[in-house]
């Protein structure tokens, strides 16, 4: 019988402190899914995962989804289920198994064991292969939290809304998993008038620069319009590229999102032509200044290069961990420079030989 979760959503009113925001610095996980065993410490405002498709880039940027809501959702509101119990259905839901035990790495005796840390303070849980809706071993050491993260796919979200809302509340069915279901949640409500951040006011300005016009949701037909000059058009006829960005301008400008919220952006580089993913990246940039925190997954040279671009430029740590094609991953920063990964040197490969090749 599938599991219902709600986790209730928070708006956060801008304030302006100049408090450090805190975020996750460290993870830790074994046996979850195809990571037998990564370790990253270090993390800083953005962090980026490069792999082949396969190796667990988007099961990684899940684990910590799940892990962050049910923290986020805990004790907010009217909430009166333990951390473990909303943990349980968090997974549950984001990764649809029949039982949370199929998490653990196939053909291993030891548990599923996940550590995080948010600044210097531990939230620890451990199950196995048989655990179906209970879980025993946890720990927490981490406050209650009032910001909202939040998960990006590949796949844009506004023209399903309907169906995935439907599918989720009404028809509570498998098939589109927490990341969907909390995305059309979250834009449900429209952008909001008055003051704002600032860093996120001027990224709701350069979002609308790239995008052309504007996204907006229509009351009165119930759809998503885009905007140009006076002239609007239907949601389904217009780019993925357009959708994807107006969904961060959408939860930037209606309260969703706030400093100390997480980001989590599955392959940013999908129906974007490198123009875009290079303004895109910069002003994921601005916003982990104002204190969001950034999670990217990706296998693209130009999101590798435009992020090592913006860690020169402003001398900035970007963690990168990439996959070596044996399950193995090695962490990096692209402060320091380019990391030797496959996908960075197939890259390089390419652009040598196109050169050699204008140069006959």
């Amino acid at each position: 019988m599938p599991i219902n979760v709600s986790l209730s959503q928070t708006k956060i009113e801008p304030t302006r402190i100049n408090l450090e925001p805190s975020m996750l610095s460290k993870i830790y996980l074994q046996n979850f899914g195809p990571l037998k065993r990564l370790e990253w410490r270090n993390l800083g405002k953005i962090n980026l995962v490069i792999g082949a498709n396969g190796c667990g880039k988007t099961f990684l940027l899940k684990a910590l989804y799940s892990t962050m809501r049910a923290l986020e959702g805990y004790q907010r509101g009217e909430e009166l289920r333990t951390l473990s119990e909303m943990l349980v259905e968090k997974l549950y839901w984001t990764f649809q198994a029949d039982r949370i035990g199929e998490l653990v790495t196939k053909g291993v005796d030891q548990p599923l064991d996940c550590k995080i840390y948010i600044d210097e303070h531990l939230f620890r849980y451990r199950f196995g292969k048989n655990t179906n809706k209970q879980i025993l071993r946890s720990k927490s050491y981490i406050s209650p939290r009032s910001s909202n993260s939040v998960f990006l796919p590949a796949k844009e979200v506004l023209s399903l809304q309907p169906v995935i809302l439907k599918s989720r509340e009404q028809d509570k069915s498998f098939g589109f998993d927490d990341t969907y279901l909390d995305l059309a949640r979250a834009l449900r409500d429209s952008p909001q008038r008055g003051r704002n951040y600032a860093e996120f006011a001027q990224s709701r300005k350069n979002l609308e620069k790239i995008l052309g016009g504007k996204v907006e949701y229509d009351e009165a037909s119930g759809r998503w319009q885009f905007k140009k000059g006076n002239q609007k058009f239907p949601i389904g006829v217009t780019s993925e590229g357009v959708k994807k960005i107006a969904i961060l301008d959408t939860l930037l400008g209606n309260g969703y999102l706030s400093p100390e919220s997480i980001v989590f952006i599955d392959e940013p580089e999908s129906a974007l032509h490198p123009g875009a993913i290079y303004d895109l990246l910069d002003i994921v940039a601005l916003l982990a200044e104002r204190g969001i925190q950034f999670f990217l997954a990706s296998h693209s040279y130009f999101v590798v290069k435009k992020l090592f671009l913006i860690a020169q430029e402003r001398e900035m740590s970007i963690p990168i961990i990439s996959d070596r094609n044996n399950g193995e991953w090695m962490s990096a920063d692209l402060k320091n420079g380019m990391p030797d990964n496959p996908i960075i040197d197939e890259s390089i490969r390419l652009y040598e030989e196109e050169v050699e090749l204008s140069l006959r």
